[in-house]
Order: C-alpha cells, then sequence, then structure tokens
C-alpha cells in the first residue's frame, strides 16, 4: 500500500512539473494570440494593460488568482474594477480596506485600484443591477487608463451571484454596441460543474486539456500567494471559505473565452 501511494505521488509529480513546464511556454503566447499582440520569443507582457471587473472584495483572489499572479509575473499592468464595497452586512468600510490589503498581496499597485459605493450596485444577491449603468461605468474606466484586455465572469458568474452575472451581461452589451477601443479584447471567466470546481490540483490536467481561449496556471508557490490574498479577507473566512481556498480549482487554474464582439439577445432593464 505504501508503495502504490508513493508511486502514484511521484506519478502526479512528474505529470505537474510537465505541465507547469509546458504552460509557462504557452502562457504568453496564448495571451499575445488572443490580443492579436505581434508575437515574439520574449515572454514580457508589458503591452498588456488589463482590467478584472469583479463584483465585490474577495471576488479577486477567490475566483481570479491565477491569472492576476501570472499576468504581473510577465509584467502586465494589471488593474482592478471593483462594484461594490461588499456592504451586505455593513461592513463595506473594512471589506475595502481588506481588498486593498489583497491587491497588495496579489502584486496589484493600490492606485490601479478602483471601488464603487453607489446605491445602485448594492451587494445582494437578488438586487438586479441596471445592466446600462454597469456597461457605462465600465466603459469610462477602460477609456481612463487605455484599458486592452478586460477579464471578467461568464454568464453563470461562478457561483451563480446575480452581480457577477450583472457584470457580465454589461460587458457583454458593450461588444455588442461597439462602445469600446478597436483594439480591446474581452476574456469572460469559465464556469464548471461543481465536481470540477472543487478537484483542486487534479483539475489541472483536465483544464489543461479541454479547450479554452487561454488557460492559467499556478503552482504551489502561486497558490499560497493566492491564499495570503485570501486569508486578507479577515470578515469572509467562515469555515466554508476554508474548505474553498483548500479545494476549489479557482485557486489553481483558470480558463477563459472570448466574448464575441457581435449581435446577441440581451435582456435590458
Amino acid at each position: 500500500m505504501v508503495l502504490w501511494l508513493i508511486v502514484v505521488s511521484l506519478f502526479f509529480g512528474i505529470l505537474f512539473r510537465f505541465l507547469f513546464f509546458h504552460h509557462q511556454k504557452g502562457f504568453v503566447k496564448s495571451f499575445k494570440h488572443v490580443m492579436c499582440i505581434e508575437s515574439n520569443h520574449g515572454t514580457d507582457l508589458s503591452a498588456v494593460r488589463a482590467l478584472f471587473v469583479t463584483a465585490h472584495p474577495d471576488d479577486e483572489c477567490m475566483f481570479f488568482a491565477p491569472t492576476i499572479i501570472q499576468l504581473v509575473q510577465f509584467n502586465a499592468s494589471v488593474n482592478l474594477l471593483c462594484l461594490s464595497e461588499g456592504n451586505y452586512y455593513n461592513q463595506g468600510s473594512l471589506r475595502k480596506e481588506e481588498l486593498l490589503n489583497s491587491c497588495a498581496v496579489l502584486g496589484i499597485q493600490g492606485s490601479k485600484v478602483s471601488i464603487i459605493d453607489d446605491k445602485n450596485f448594492p451587494d445582494d444577491p437578488n438586487a438586479q443591477w441596471s445592466i446600462s449603468l454597469v456597461s457605462s461605468v465600465v466603459s469610462k474606466h477602460i477609456k481612463m487608463n487605455s484599458i486592452n484586455l478586460v477579464l471578467t465572469f461568464d454568464g453563470r458568474g461562478v457561483s451563480g451571484h446575480a452581480n457577477h452575472t450583472a457584470i457580465y451581461k454589461a460587458v457583454s452589451h458593450l461588444a455588442y454596441t461597439g462602445h469600446l477601443p478597436i483594439d480591446c479584447c474581452l476574456l469572460s471567466l469559465e464556469t464548471v460543474g461543481v465536481i470540477r470546481k472543487y478537484l483542486s490540483l487534479l483539475e489541472l490536467p483536465l483544464s489543461w486539456l479541454l479547450p479554452s481561449s487561454v488557460c492559467c496556471m499556478i503552482g504551489l508557490e502561486g497558490y499560497r500567494q493566492a491564499k495570503a490574498a485570501m486569508l486578507c479577507h479577515r470578515t469572509q473566512l467562515l469555515w466554508f471559505r476554508y474548505l474553498y481556498v483548500m479545494f476549489s480549482r479557482y485557486m489553481f487554474v483558470n480558463t477563459f473565452h472570448i466574448i464575441p464582439q457581435g449581435p446577441k439577445n440581451l435582456k435590458m432593464y
């Protein structure tokens, strides 16, 4: 039995080393491809001006940490737009401070973090955010900061939270109406089923093999950084969040798909 465990451990160790080696080679190339940046043999992404659009403090590390960490590592300019202070339990001021601390751990400068405090965007899973208002805020932020890459949730919002899906609808609306710079690429974070969501490291081979526009993976060192960022959100550290940090694939890997720029049926309100 012990020998069998050793063999299995060695197998997965070799597999993960293989995946990370090949992933590092392809990570920069995949971003340059989807953004139509002229490719070269370097690993510099300094031409990328990325904007992560989230709904609440802690979204940045619970869902997007692998991508933020890798973009920072490859010299991209990383910005964060959080559309609420997370004031559901009247802790908005504390959560704002926690978000800034988390971003510092992830490598995002405080000057590149924008947190919106607007009664039109309440932290509430039952609230229907106005798509036109959200898209207006996002559009202004894109133009003001010369953003050429926007990353946010997909139509299922990872957790199904209405505030998450509202952002996707708003960004899709911008793509539909053409109110974006010509060189701006839009990526949505893939929502996976609950089994895959909690496979932890075992999700890495599957994510690497299945089709996606961009796949971002981090190893144990990156995971420790993502975990440290999550621990900054002390008001949110209930027992089930510790389980999430241990088992969620989003602490290790992100897969994205391009949000197409073309007509689609969107519910406007």
